[in-house]
């Protein structure tokens, strides 16, 4: 099916090409103006540049392979390419990684290709690069660590019971799936007080066809991935209007808690000019979060379960530390603050997953000036890409990279920039601890109930856009005798 888009998109390359000859030529002497040479690379084909390979390399489950491959030719942490329709600079390494991170909305800012304008349309017509500044002034009261805790014991209840009903008396499971349904579940518990399964089963289809079309070739035609995202974007936003509406209803009568959830807080908070939000701008923002709130922490999740399965003696030492947890627990008693606090090597081995498999590969950026990086020039307008695994694999940042050892995060653990799982600076994934406090849970209810091991030891990785184990990781569960 792949070929069958990439066909229509040379076609489209064809059509265009020839108007756009000039536009080319003009723009190849266009950093002229600027005191040192462009950054070493190519620029690939008209209109597609290198795009293809850079998504094909993941496709084949080795998305550091366009990096590094680069990295040799070039010899230069800094190198030219063309992606997702634009000029662009991918800068390399930790000194790379602090130069963006450190110059956030002064040489920099967030950028996302248009297409993902069509499939995450604003009902404020602003683009989503503004909504996404708004929403991170929104965000932190949240989601930081004080006011998280207050929800570890809900977390874990959502925990138990999707163990409950998905894990337990089966000799088998996918588990990509369920560490979908998982993080998912919370999310909709969490952000929107939804917590029936029946209902939030009912969002579950529409986000994974959102999820699997928001980095594709964006081609809106019957059939295709992004028409699909398309669809499923307009589905949730009708479905979380309702939702809204009826939130609305229940704060006016009483029913609804002002601090229950991120809906509420949404509903009753107006901005610097008084302003309260629409509900379709509602919608537009929860949209966003349950995809974030989800996505990655269920790849995460899903890799943990993997390595863990891979390697007995990191299992021996997760299974330890949280039966020590769960033997301190009277019964019924549900995980609290104390209780995450104790998970460090937990913790540690959660790092080394996200190390070498990082749900977030990389971002975006857009310079918003000329300026020089390493003695070369970055135009006015190019797209900056970082990779999480310029660092994250890199040997000299980390020894044996291919090597799973959670002792790398122990003391002060890695140097500042090299693991990036998160992102950096102002642009740090605001619900990091979120995604922390949602892994140990499932960390700690996974381990006091299974040992399992890998249905098909060798199953392919695919990164599309984040990484997920082709069939889904399919395992055989030996539950624990009590």
């Amino acid at each position: 099916m792949e070929f069958f888009y990439v066909s229509l998109l040379s076609i489209f390359v064809l059509l265009v090409s020839l108007s756009l000859h000039f536009l080319f030529y003009k723009n190849k002497s266009g950093a002229s103006h600027l005191s040192g040479p462009l950054p070493p690379g190519k620029t690939g084909w008209p209109v597609v540049g290198e795009s293809l390979e850079f998504l094909s390399t993941g496709w084949k489950g080795h998305p550091e392979k366009f990096i590094f491959d680069r990295i040799a030719k070039y010899s230069s942490s800094v190198f030219r390419t063309h992606l997702l329709g634009e000029k662009a600079a991918v800068f390399c390494g930790a000194n790379g990684n602090k130069f963006l991170f450190s110059n956030e909305n002064k040489l920099v800012q967030s950028w996302w290709p248009s297409s993902v304008n069509k499939v995450f349309p604003s009902s404020t017509q602003t683009s989503s690069k503004e909504e996404a500044i708004k929403m991170r002034k929104m965000l932190p009261n949240f989601l930081k660590p004080e006011a998280l805790q207050r929800y570890i014991g809900i977390m874990d209840h959502i925990a138990q019971r999707h163990f409950s009903d998905g894990w337990e008396n089966k000799n088998e499971v996918k588990v990509f799936p369920l560490a979908n349904r998982y993080t998912f579940w919370l999310a909709c518990r969490l952000f929107l007080s939804v917590e029936d399964p029946n209902h939030v089963a009912k969002f579950a289809e529409p986000f994974n066809a959102l999820a699997s079309g928001l980095i594709s070739i964006p081609i809106d035609l019957p059939g295709t991935p992004f028409n699909r995202a398309i669809k499923a974007s307009n589905f949730i936003r009708k479905e979380l209007v309702a939702i809204i509406k009826q939130r609305r209803t229940d704060l006016a009568e009483g029913k609804a808690s002002p601090t229950q959830d991120i809906l509420s807080h949404m509903l009753l908070t107006s901005d610097e000019n008084g302003k309260f939000m629409t509900e379709l701008d509602i919608a537009d923002k929860i949209l966003g979060l349950l995809i974030g709130g989800h996505d990655t922490a269920s790849s995460a999740c899903t890799f943990i379960v993997k390595f863990l399965a891979e390697l007995p003696e990191i299992y021996e030492g997760v299974y330890k530390e949280q039966m020590e947890i769960a033997n301190s627990k009277a019964p019924g008693e549900l995980l609290n603050w104390d209780d995450i606090q104790k998970m460090k090597y937990s913790w540690n081995v959660a790092c080394e997953v996200l190390r070498l498999a990082p749900p977030l590969q990389g971002a975006f950026r857009e310079a918003l000036t000329d300026f020089m990086y390493n003695g070369f020039s970055i135009p006015k307008g190019w797209k900056i890409y970082w990779s999480a695994n310029s660092t994250h694999r890199n040997a000299e940042i980390f020894p044996e990279p291919q090597k799973f050892d959670p002792s790398r995060f122990e003391g002060s653990g890695p140097a500042p920039y090299t693991f990036v799982p998160f992102g950096g600076g102002p642009r740090m994934c605001p619900g990091k601890e979120y995604a922390r406090l949602e892994i140990l849970v499932f960390m700690h209810q996974l381990v006091k109930r299974f040992r399992f091991e890998k249905i098909i030891p060798d199953e392919k990785i695919v990164v599309n856009p984040m990484p997920i184990p082709e069939k889904g990781l399919p395992v055989r569960l030996y539950p624990h005798k009590a």
